[in-house]
């Protein structure tokens, strides 16, 4: 059941944060969603070419972003975090803000929405994608220093099996040495359906074959981050950890130890380009290894792969907070 003040209270969460922090969660924000809160929380008129009623214009609307579309809030309790979120998106990302209102303002029916959305989530599952809400759980943070594996992992099988996509790394990573010792078609299962919760978290389309690339990177790159971080290099351990813990957790592990990066990385600045170019990767919303410090030197980003480009980037930040104090 769709809760409003629930909603509402998603959006406040987003608001606590600077406007860089709200330019960075905003292309993530998923915009059906929005449309529906929005539904539920505003009546629109107006819209671009359009021209007002005699009883729009009579109207006591309750406000106006851009002298184009005219809002009334349908709850006054709603209307401050509503207004914010709103004003926040007009001014710095228009085009969707206009987007938003012109879906707001079509008189889409809510129900059939959600009917709609039953039925892509439902056939999504049977495939063996959850829904987005529940993919993004996957980037939730945990305290590396108080993290144990679990040994007691139960597995079951989660829609239709589907092909694991190929494997994309040098081959040489701890993960990969370690995935051979498994033999369990349970954890081939588990992976893929990691893979797959991974892609619908970060709207990963199939068209868009770099994004899926690079999604599957990290995928991978934060299993063996975290395998590294927990086994110090014994296989056998690794294969055990692999064994009991569930691969959900071990990427959230994987990914909270990166995360480490970037809070460090929002308290500096640098104006050089090396420099800045690898704060600005690992400021990102999935903070992202700058290049320029793998052996080829080139001027890019990619994934973070193993313990090593966490090691190296801590060094380097290590360096600019010794500079800075």
């Amino acid at each position: 059941m769709f809760s409003e003040d629930k909603a509402v209270e998603y959006l406040g969460y987003i608001l606590q944060g600077s406007e860089e922090h709200f330019l960075e969660l905003l292309p993530h924000l998923d915009f059906n969603l929005l449309s529906l809160i929005m539904g539920r929380e505003l009546i629109i008129a107006g819209g671009i070419g359009d021209l007002n009623t005699d009883e729009e214009r009579q109207t006591n609307w309750d406000h106006t972003f851009d002298d184009v579309f005219l809002l009334k809030f349908r709850n006054p309790e709603h209307s401050q975090t509503i207004g914010s979120f709103l004003e926040l998106v007009c001014r710095l990302d228009n085009p969707l803000y206009t987007a938003l209102m012109e879906s707001v303002s079509g008189e889409i029916d809510i129900e059939s929405e959600e009917e709609c959305y039953r039925m892509k989530s439902g056939r999504l599952a049977d495939l063996g994608f959850p829904p987005h809400d529940e993919a993004l759980e996957i980037y939730s943070r945990i305290n590396p220093a108080t993290f144990t594996p679990s040994s007691n992992k139960v597995l079951m099988q989660t829609g239709e099996a589907t092909t694991l996509p190929v494997m994309i790394l040098s081959g040489k990573t701890f993960l990969e040495r370690v995935i051979p010792l498994m033999g369990s078609e349970h954890f081939r299962m588990e992976l893929n359906y990691l893979i797959n919760t991974a892609l619908v978290a970060d709207q990963a389309h199939l068209d868009d074959t770099e994004k899926m690339k690079s999604v599957v990177e990290r995928v991978y790159g934060y299993l063996n981050i975290a395998l590294e971080y927990l086994s110090q290099g014994n296989e056998n351990k690794g294969a055990e950890i692999l064994t009991g813990e569930y691969l959900k957790s071990l990427f959230q592990l994987g990914f909270s130890i990166v995360l480490g990066l970037k809070f460090r990385a929002n308290k500096l600045e640098d104006s050089s380009h090396a420099t800045g170019k690898a704060l600005s990767g690992l400021k990102s919303s999935r903070p992202r290894y700058y290049r320029g410090f793998d052996s080829d030197g080139i001027d890019g980003y990619r994934e973070f792969l193993e313990m090593q480009d966490v090691n190296n980037m801590s060094d380097f930040l290590t360096e600019l907070e010794a500079a800075s104090v």
